[in-house]
């Protein structure tokens, strides 16, 4: 099982996100465990204040950083150097952070406890955190809703959480293993690139039809298809990803001819 823990001032912010989806069906599983902790019950004053001016002036308030660490102690993490050998972490979300992907989202959901702190005084992240997680480069009210992505994002990594395994490396950004040498082989491994177009049925839906090589039945030509698709999609609005992923002699040709299109 892996132990989620949020700190928050918050706290109800939480009933709505993680109670829907795989999140939810991962929770009843018994797969995941997520703890919603308010860092207004580790204060010692009547107001219940957990936040104060910035030193030095400007605008706004910032949280103190008493509730925050008395919170994450009294989880019982390990000491931030022996989280490693403990499969655990301390995450602090900040703006300034690293930028959340799917490849930290897999390293995270290896990990049997992972605590997501929403809030900040510049010692939370020097002496308490492991890390920094931005997930986006824009500024939020506050760290409740990264944290709320991440956990959906970790949650669908973890084996059983999802109803079938294979779904998660046809996603968009998942490196797999059918990704290595020279490129994905399989109808649906993304190999890195973003994720190639879907249809249901009806096959004709108000004149709008399916491609006809997905009905064909001809399975390496829908894994052609599916490749082009996804290289032509990435190729338009993340050619950066290409930069990371394992393209194979064919995928570059296509590219070429792609870009001489443009």
């Amino acid at each position: 099982m892996t132990q989620f823990h949020i700190l928050t001032i918050f706290p109800d912010f939480f009933r709505g996100p993680l109670d829907y989806g795989i999140v939810r069906r991962a929770r009843q599983a018994g797969l995941v465990e997520i703890g919603i902790h308010d860092l207004r019950a580790f204060t010692h004053d009547r107001h219940r204040t957990v936040d104060d001016r910035p030193f030095g002036g400007g605008e706004g308030m910032v949280l103190k950083p008493e509730p925050i660490f008395e919170c994450v102690e009294s989880l019982g993490v390990a000491p931030r150097e022996g989280r490693p050998g403990a499969g655990e972490s301390v995450v602090l979300l900040s703006p300034q952070g690293e930028l959340f992907n799917q490849q930290i989202a897999g390293e995270l959901a290896g990990l049997k406890r992972l605590v997501l702190i929403c809030g900040r005084d510049e010692r939370v992240g020097g002496f308490l955190a492991d890390c920094e997680l931005s997930v986006g480069e824009y500024v939020l009210s506050g760290g409740e809703l990264g944290a709320a992505i991440i956990v959906d994002a970790v949650t669908r990594l973890i084996p059983g959480a999802l109803g079938n395994e294979a779904s998660a490396q046809q996603e968009s950004f998942t490196h797999s293993a059918a990704a290595a040498g020279d490129g994905p082989n399989s109808t649906c491994a993304s190999g890195g690139l973003l994720d190639y177009p879907h249809y249901t049925r009806p096959a004709d839906f108000r004149g709008m039809t399916v491609p006809e090589v997905l009905v064909s039945g001809n399975h390496e030509e829908i894994r052609r298809w599916r490749r082009s698709e996804a290289l032509e999609k990435t190729v338009r609005n993340r050619p950066d990803l290409l930069k990371r992923v394992a393209l194979s002699a064919e995928d570059k040709q296509f590219i070429a001819r792609i870009e001489g299109e443009r």
